[in-house]
């Protein structure tokens, strides 16, 4: 008996970046570098028309949004001190005004005090207050200026951080309480706007390239330690976290809300 050799070719597969959030506009707060610029890419690739927020640098703020026109897409940068609680309402206006509606909100902005254990003599409280108005009261401004004028079945993403939940090293203790305070908020806000669909999430990711983590990083020290408590040996992409939101944000995240989910390389197991 002769047996006729088969050959298996691969199939080579074409992946084309789904326009499932075309029709839709997002504001992301913060999204002049670092995540909040890869988040506003990852929407105008997905179709979004993109509003990013800003609070220093207007030169960095406007070559995300000319990359952004770039991928078709409409897209406004507006200056906004997310410290100033009155300048919430201002920014939501200027989206509607400028877009016609808002559809998604992603909370990204928020600033980072670290090294100081609370019992430090030293201990800056002006900065550590700073920090708590900017990475809570500013959020919580900001949803409450857009929950009323977001479309029924809208979205709310919060930015949070692996410390929300687990705080493996001293000297966190202010920002950890600000990422804590970000998932109660969640869940109450996804319970107050889930007759309207509207969904509220959270999403901590671990340590990322961003200006936050530089200084850290470069310490060799400091990154074989951070590297030791992931199971996944390697910091997180802003790509990878980008894709979760976007997740929760398109489609297939309608059913999912007041849930806080993790992008850290198993940092907590």
């Amino acid at each position: 008996m002769t047996h006729s050799r088969t050959t298996i070719r691969p199939i080579k597969k074409e992946f084309t970046m789904q326009k499932e959030l075309s029709g839709k506009t997002v504001l992301i707060t913060g999204g002049s570098r670092g995540l909040g610029a890869g988040l506003a890419q990852a929407f105008a690739e997905r179709g979004a028309d993109v509003a990013i927020s800003y609070a220093n640098s207007s030169a960095k703020a406007e070559a995300v949004v000319d990359r952004l026109k770039a991928s078709g897409v409409r897209a406004i940068a507006v200056h906004s001190d997310q410290g100033d609680l009155a300048a919430a309402q201002p920014l939501v206006d200027r989206v509607i005004a400028q877009f016609g509606k808002l559809d998604i909100v992603v909370n990204n902005a928020g600033i980072a005090v670290q090294g100081q254990l609370v019992d430090d003599p030293d201990f800056n409280p002006r900065d550590n207050n700073r920090q708590w108005q900017v990475n809570v009261m500013g959020v919580v401004a900001t949803t409450r200026a857009a929950a009323s004028k977001l479309t029924d079945g809208g979205r709310i993403i919060f930015i949070g951080s692996r410390f929300g939940t687990h705080v493996p090293v001293p000297g966190v203790a202010d920002y950890a309480g600000t990422k804590a305070a970000l998932i109660g908020y969640a869940k109450g806000a996804a319970r107050d706007l889930g007759p309207r669909n509207i969904t509220v999430n959270v999403v901590q990711p671990g340590v990322m390239p961003t200006d936050m983590s530089d200084a850290m990083l470069g310490d060799p020290d400091a990154r074989a330690a951070i590297l030791d408590l992931h199971p996944i040996r390697r910091i997180a992409t802003l790509e990878e976290v980008a894709e979760t939101v976007c997740f929760l944000a398109g489609p297939s995240g309608s059913y999912i809300t007041g849930e806080v989910l993790s992008v850290s390389g198993g940092a907590a197991i």
